[in-house]
């Protein structure tokens, strides 16, 4: 049996979403080992989601911006990340290029990722452990269960508080809208946007980062571009009911409560969808909660033609 690692290097970057995966997993490296000492290798624009973390003892920035495409920037972050960050074991959630290297410069005695690791990230490693085409959730928990270490249980999102976004003001019950997504073809258009607000019986909170004007609405308080990540977090927090489309702020919102639909348009929900089984999905015009969706039985539809109908139904989960 192997001796329990003093150091454990988490290495996962980004993006949002995968950051906010990863999190079940890390929760039960630190359940099974309290001693060790786990740091996380994440970039700046990511790293609120991880403040506060039980179970991080420590943040180790990647200025991805920073070093640009200089090769000889990131040799030198390299080497005094390697020199001051070497662990006993490191673990490449990434699984690319980028994020092997920087495992194999930390690397003190072994280095484990997946085996769907792309752009030959698999190379560097001593051990791949073997993962399905399957939700990101359950790889990232293979990847800790190959340790040896249990992973069944409720699953554990240590995910920061928040704050309550500056100027915000509303007490009364709203709905989080997030409809915009730098995916091509996942957003919904401004007049699809104003449609469904106007569909709900109480105020729509528009929130995310888009270059888009939304058309202005009596049922919408926008906030678009104005939310930090930490905001963003309270919002979905304080919210009666979250409609996303497939985004980051959608996994976090999976994170954080049973009460959120998301929209897919052409991605695959049993792949990049919400992970929570209490939580809807909407595809192809059609309703399904996500327990159902993955029952080996025919799941239940509910088919809703329109937004107008969509927005009729989340009427319904918050009266």
């Amino acid at each position: 049996m192997q001796a329990t690692p003093r150091t454990v290097l988490i290495v996962k970057p980004s993006s949002l979403g995968d950051i906010v995966h990863t999190l079940p997993a890390v929760s039960f490296l630190k359940q099974a080992w309290p001693e060790t000492r786990l740091r996380w290798v994440v970039v700046p624009q990511w790293a609120p989601l991880l403040e506060g973390n039980p179970d991080v003892d420590e943040i180790i920035l990647f200025p991805r911006n920073e070093l640009g495409a200089s090769p000889l920037k990131m040799l030198r972050w390299l080497r005094a990340t390697g020199k001051s960050c070497r662990s006993d074991l490191v673990l490449d959630f990434q699984g690319l290029l980028r994020s092997a290297i920087i495992g194999r410069f930390c690397r003190g005695k072994r280095l484990v990722g997946l085996s769907d690791a792309r752009e030959g990230a698999g190379f560097f490693y001593d051990q791949s452990v073997p993962v399905l085409r399957e939700h990101a959730v359950d790889r990232y928990l293979k990847l800790v269960a190959s340790l040896g270490i249990e992973t069944t249980g409720p699953l554990t999102w240590n995910l920061p508080q928040g704050t309550r976004p500056a100027g915000f003001t509303l007490d009364a019950p709203f709905v989080l809208l997030h409809p915009f997504s730098r995916g091509a073809g996942k957003s919904l258009t401004p007049e699809e946007t104003a449609e469904f607000a106007e569909g709900l019986p109480c105020p729509a909170v528009l929130a995310g980062r888009a270059d888009v004007r939304p058309r202005p609405g009596a049922n919408l308080i926008n906030l678009l571009n104005q939310t930090s990540i930490a905001e963003l977090i309270w919002l979905i927090r304080h919210a009666r009911f979250v409609v996303s489309v497939d985004s980051g702020p959608m996994h976090i919102a999976a994170a954080l409560t049973p009460n959120l639909l998301a929209l897919h348009t052409w991605s695959d929900p049993a792949l990049v969808g919400p992970y929570r089984p209490e939580a809807w999905v909407w595809k192809d015009r059609t309703l399904m909660q996500v327990r159902e969706m993955r029952s080996q039985t025919e799941p239940k539809r509910v088919t809703t033609p329109d937004l107008k109908s969509l927005a009729a139904f989340v009427a319904e989960q918050i009266t």
